[in-house]
């Protein structure tokens, strides 16, 4: 997985994870089933709308709120092959690792406008639109590792097998 790309999706500030799967949707772990009500609070009609390997775009502090893997598992089922952000939530950061969802920190997200499309390349930790091109924040290596598995559950399988 060393380039992303894809259409823009964006987001403001605080995106916490009751817009990312509302809470009543919880009854469910089925990716599927969370994927159909997607950032519902937020935008009716996104998951709907997304795509296969479009990306999410938003401010600072996303994924704040309750700690739920439901929030990156939903992303990802709806489509979403990574999310950049200003900022991330901590246990957001965490737990999109965990699942295997892509995140990026960039500090100048408000310069991509949704419905553009950006790429994002892993190993030269730049994020292209259009002719500018992007630094982000570099994803550390263990970590790169989980999101190269698809996973913390599928790295441990892998681990466990050498």
């Amino acid at each position: 997985m060393s380039t992303i790309s894809g259409k823009v999706w964006c987001f403001g500030d605080n995106i916490d994870t009751d817009l990312i799967i509302a809470a009543r949707y919880l009854n469910t772990s089925d990716p599927k089933e969370l994927a159909k009500h997607v950032m519902e609070d937020a935008d009716p009609e996104f998951a709907k709308k997304v795509g296969e390997g479009d990306i999410i775009v938003a401010g600072e502090n996303f994924g704040c709120g309750s700690s739920r893997e439901h929030a990156p598992i939903a992303l990802k089922a709806a489509g979403v092959s990574a999310v950049v952000a200003k900022s991330f939530a901590r246990i957001f950061y965490r737990n999109a690792f965990n699942t295997g969802l892509p995140i990026f920190e960039l500090p100048n997200t408000e310069a991509i406008q949704e419905g553009e499309s950006i790429a994002i390349s892993m190993e030269s930790g730049e994020i292209t639109h259009g002719s500018k091109t992007y630094k982000f924040t570099p994803i550390p290596p263990f970590m790169q590792e989980l999101l190269d598995a698809g996973g913390l559950m599928n790295y441990a399988q892998k681990e466990m097998k050498k």
